[in-house]
């Protein structure tokens, strides 16, 4: 059910030519790069309906190339770096060209050829960051997958069971559910209040590894303080607190693999989040199995066994190499070519790099000064400006899109309480927990194929095709409930079908959430975007977890279900109308991606897009590509 892009391009620094006049030379629409962008570029591009990537370099003739080079280096303070960055920026101009460009050493063309047919070649320093990254991602789906198993043991260890002949002879059964509802939903509500918007001074001021560093010590004492709880309140106090350290992570670490990774494999990179959010729940769903027979001391060691990844996360971030785009927006120039020396493959692509980016981000200011806005160390200024600028605009709705898309699915109803709906189908503590590590690896095995999948088929491609999918997986899921307990049917059709549905989510909403607004926002509003993306996903994952409880008490799992599969089919129609494809486009060149008006993409899927796929995958009409 692949829905194809508007406009979509196929190269990542492809050398588009627009509107050239009519003696056939090139307009030279870039002026002097250390002055930005002229506002011919802009006006074009706005001319233009169909999403191009534009490579200004390709206007610049190779004489004021090479003199914007030296100018570059001297402001850097890098003239004796003059000749790699000089042939990095030529490079940079005609990267489909690279073996024409003069000078290069046969090891460099090497270098730039193996980039291109093995494309997962990549650094020693890359490779390590990108380990370190999906620690903490497992931290995350470690922390979730805890509670998953403790709530069928800690409420009756507090006394606030909501279920039973106790509640119900108390008649406190439903303030019960809400009671757990509120534990559980702790860690998101500090996420969407507190740590998103610590994370923005936190990465402003020590950088992506400093940022990571704090949230590792939160994810290494949280849980380690819930396990020695005494009572609920404290509890809470312990899980609000294990949410700043998730929230601090969740914003940091797709954004930072996302600033080092080559543009090729940029939507793989970034999803070895969801990947390892993954891989997280079944270490802990395993460590749930493993536990829940000790006794009156399981919900405790469950809760407790997270602390476990934080280790290793806490000692290995500081010989990772922190973000060349962190650093450049420092001005720190130097210091980002060292981390590029460490994330790339050799000196050619550092330098071309370290040069590409610089001009993409000269051509982002001038955005700035096009659109009035100000370049603003204050937070709550570019908070303000998530609304005020159109391309930040847009960028803020589609990462909101899919960041609402995610609870709307209705995963985390498997991932917060697949222990507790399968007790209620019937099933004994250990298939419970049994069938909700089954849930944790059919996402985690789903996931793995999206590595390859979201940059070669696309991140629209992939939502589209996957959500209709899960409408009707979770609807089935939700009438199994239907068939008689005692029937061998009744669990293990609702298994099959919750593992669908959980396949389909992996391969679409699961991967690409976070990798999509991760890298949607321009790097002068990164963290606070990001920040705001995360806010507004543990909003909606509170809400989901402080309702499902009494929502399964007084709608029954059927409804439950039923609920969340008709979101899907919401989510899906939001998703084609304001969720622009990002593949193979560099993090600048996404400027020019959303610099479309809303309202002209949205027109252009109605009328263009949905009548050409209706004709080509329904009607089976050649109406070509």
């Amino acid at each position: 059910m692949a829905i194809k892009e508007m406009g979509e391009t196929h190269s990542v620094h492809s050398n588009v030519n627009l509107h050239q006049p009519e003696s056939g030379e090139p307009k030279v629409i870039v002026e002097h790069l250390k002055d930005g962008l002229t506002e011919t570029i802009h006006e074009k591009l706005k001319e233009c309906c169909a999403v191009k990537e534009v490579n200004p370099l390709v206007f610049v003739s190779r004489e004021q190339l090479i003199q914007d080079v030296e100018d570059f280096a001297s402001e850097a303070d890098m003239i004796d770096l003059l000749p790699i960055l000089t042939k990095g920026a030529l490079v940079a101009k005609t990267p489909e060209l690279f073996q024409d460009v003069e000078g290069l050493s046969s090891d460099e063309v090497e270098i730039l050829k193996t980039e291109v047919t093995h494309r997962w070649k990549l650094s020693k320093g890359l490779y390590f960051t990108v380990i370190l990254n999906c620690i903490s991602a497992a931290i995350q789906g470690w922390d979730q997958t805890g509670a998953n198993g403790a709530n069928l043991s800690f409420p009756q260890a507090f006394g606030i069971a909501d279920s039973g002949a106790e509640c119900e002879a108390a008649g406190n059964c439903g303030s019960n559910s809400w009671l757990i509802g509120f534990i559980n939903c702790c860690p998101y509500a500090a996420i969407a209040i507190i740590a998103v918007w610590a994370s923005d001074p936190l990465n402003t001021l020590f950088g992506r590894r400093g940022t990571i560093f704090f949230a590792a010590i939160f994810s290494l004492l949280a849980p380690i303080g819930s396990a020695v709880a005494q009572d609920w309140p404290q509890l809470a106090v312990c899980r609000l607190l294990l949410g700043i350290g998730m929230g601090l992570k969740e914003v940091t670490v797709p954004r930072f693999s996302t600033e080092i990774a080559p543009t090729s494999v940029r939507g793989g990179l970034t999803m070895t989040w969801q990947i390892w959010n993954c891989m997280g729940g079944v270490f802990g769903s395993a460590a749930n199995l493993i536990l829940y027979r000790i006794g009156p001391i399981s919900w405790r060691l469950q809760f407790g066994s997270a602390f476990i990844p934080a280790v290793p996360l806490l000692l290995g971030i500081w010989f990772c190499p922190e973000s060349p785009r962190w650093y450049m927006k420092k001005g720190r120039y130097r210091d980002a070519y060292k981390s590029l020396l460490r994330l790339r493959n050799g000196p050619i692509q550092a330098a071309r790099d370290l040069y590409y980016i610089h001009v993409q981000m000269k051509q982002e200011e001038f955005l700035i000064r096009e659109s009035e806005w100000t370049k603003a160390d204050n937070m709550l200024t570019r908070f303000t400006e998530l609304w005020t600028i159109p391309r930040v605009r847009r960028a803020t709705q589609a990462a909101s899109i899919l960041m609402i898309a995610q609870q709307m699915s209705g995963i985390n109803i498997m991932g917060f309480y697949s222990a507790t709906v399968f007790t209620q189908a019937g099933s004994s503590v250990r298939d419970s927990l049994l069938v909700s590590w089954g849930f944790n690896m059919v996402a985690g095995a789903f996931t793995a194929p999206s590595l390859w999948m979201i940059d070669r088929l696309g991140r629209r491609t992939l939502l589209l095709s996957t959500f209709p999918n899960m409408f009707w997986t979770l609807l089935a899921a939700g009438f199994c409930f239907y068939i008689p307990i005692t029937s061998e049917a009744h669990l293990g059709l609702i298994a099959f079908f919750v593992f669908l549905f959980t396949a389909f989510y992996s391969l679409g909403e699961g991967c690409c959430a976070f990798a999509y607004s991760a890298e949607v926002f321009p790097i002068t509003h990164a963290e606070v975007g990001m920040s705001w993306a995360v806010a507004t996903n543990n909003f909606w994952a509170t809400a989901l977890s402080l309702t499902f409880p009494r929502m399964l008490t007084v709608m029954g799992p059927t409804g439950a279900f039923g609920f969340y599969a008709g979101l899907n089919i919401i989510a899906m129609i939001f998703i084609f109308l304001a969720c622009p494809e990002t593949k193979m486009r560099s993090l600048e060149e996404l400027d020019m991606v959303f610099s479309i008006r809303s309202r002209t993409y949205a027109k252009w899927q109605v009328s263009k897009v949905l009548p050409w796929w209706i004709k080509r995958r329904i009607l089976f009409q050649d109406v070509g590509p």
